[in-house]
C-alpha cells in the first residue's frame, strides 16, 4: 500500500512542470489586429540562432482580450504569454518593448 502511496506522489511531482510549461512566454513584432474578432497576428522573433530552426520568424494568430488588444498597435514590439485550450492560443499577458 505504501508503494502504490509512493508511486502517485511521483507521478504527481513528474506532471506539475507540464502545467507550468503549459504557459509560454515569446517575443515578436505585431503585424495585425481585428478587434471585431479579438484575434492579433504576432511575428515571432526565433530562438537561438539564425539557420538554428531553418527558417526564418514565423506569423501566428492568436486570441486575445479587448483589453489586451487595446493596449497595442500593429509595428509594435512585443513581449508575451500564451496559453493554449482546446487547439486555440490565447495571449494572457503582453507587454511593449
Amino acid at each position: 500500500m505504501k508503494l502504490a502511496k509512493l508511486i502517485v506522489a511521483g507521478a504527481m511531482l513528474a506532471a506539475a512542470p507540464s502545467i507550468a510549461l503549459a504557459q509560454d512566454s515569446s517575443t515578436g513584432t505585431i503585424k495585425m489586429i481585428n478587434r471585431l474578432s479579438g484575434t492579433i497576428a504576432i511575428q515571432q522573433t526565433p530562438n537561438g540562432t539564425v539557420g538554428e530552426s531553418g527558417g526564418g520568424a514565423m506569423e501566428q494568430q492568436f486570441n486575445a482580450s479587448a483589453t489586451l488588444l487595446d493596449s497595442v498597435h500593429a509595428g509594435d514590439r512585443v513581449t508575451f504569454t500564451t496559453s493554449e485550450a482546446g487547439g486555440k492560443k490565447t495571449i494572457t499577458k503582453i507587454e511593449r518593448q
